[in-house]
């Protein structure tokens, strides 16, 4: 219980992802944990159902799908956004973690968005490369407001299975959370559809020099967004934004990307654009970065 304490501070919350083109490129303990205040299948994509099926994690085949998002779609028009609060969780696995304890572990915290509103996605797996910081899994869910994720940092069901089914397995984690906007549709925001059943989800946390925050920072965060929204037929969807994580400040920033594939991600990060942009943008200006990544399947529908 003490390790458990020193890992997960009390906080109250304050209120507020083939023939490719460019250009339109066919591109109930008793700890409180509230930290705003602060062989299976490498990663499957979860949505929100709220008839509280517990569902199975289940292997499935790999595909690749290059679809659906029609060229210049992005550019034509004003959307309307729907702001949202994304949450990012990092932990390492304990190196004796078999196939079953990794299983279950996964298998809980999935089961986390049925026993409390306001998660409207989930996508978690095994990160995908090795990392300077040793980090295995990633956990990314998406909540209508900022105080549906307070609640969530405070449920007693995710408090049970952090101590019962991921502690036992996994030391040091990381949590960052921001805002971001969506657009205001359906499908984008319960992140939906066959669009969001495969690819790469990829996490890249920035640390910016405090000397850049407000100015060069917010540049290079929108130049990277721009960036994205060039090449539809590579991502599905991305966010970003500051951390609002005010006991986990190593990241001032976070961004999610959901890639339609591994070789949509791997085009991006190896293109021009992409390192022209980092270079000028970035480099400047942070003090640290880590880039995380990890396979998306299609969700399992066995029952638990």
């Amino acid at each position: 219980m003490q390790i458990l304490t020193q890992i997960f501070v009390p906080y109250t919350l304050p209120l507020n992802e083939g023939g490719l083109r460019r250009g339109t490129l066919s591109k109930t303990p008793t700890f409180s944990i509230n930290p705003l205040k602060k062989s299976w299948s490498p990663g499957v994509a979860f949505l929100v159902d709220w008839g509280g099926i517990f569902c199975h994690w289940a292997k499935k085949d790999k595909r690749v799908v290059f679809s659906a998002v029609e060229e210049g779609s992005l550019a034509h028009g004003v959307q309307r956004k729907r702001k949202v609060v994304e949450h990012i969780c990092l932990f390492k696995a304990k190196k004796d973690l078999s196939e079953d304890q990794e299983k279950d572990m996964l298998d809980y915290l999935y089961t986390t968005q049925y026993h409390m509103r306001g998660i409207v996605a989930l996508s978690l797996g095994r990160i995908s490369e090795p990392n300077p910081e040793q980090y295995t899994h990633a956990i990314f869910m998406r909540f209508q407001t900022k105080e549906d994720l307070a609640k969530f940092y405070e449920n007693p069901f995710y408090l049970g299975v952090l101590k019962e089914h991921v502690m036992p397995y996994c030391h040091g984690f990381f949590y960052l959370d921001y805002e971001s906007e969506v657009e205001d549709d359906i499908l984008p925001i319960f992140r939906k559809g066959e669009e969001f059943n495969h690819g790469v989800e990829l996490v890249l946390l920035v640390a910016f020099s405090r000397s850049s925050l407000g100015g060069p920072a917010e540049d290079a965060m929108t130049s990277l967004e721009n960036l994205t929204m060039e090449f539809p037929s590579l991502i599905v969807q991305a966010t970003k934004g500051p951390n609002l994580n005010m006991t986990n400040m190593e990241y001032t920033h976070g961004v999610v990307i959901r890639f339609r594939s591994s070789e949509a991600f791997k085009i991006f990060m190896n293109s021009s654009e992409y390192s022209t942009m980092w270079k000028s943008k970035f480099q400047p200006f942070i003090q640290k970065v880590l880039s995380l990544h990890f396979l998306v399947d299609p969700i399992g529908t066995e029952l638990m």
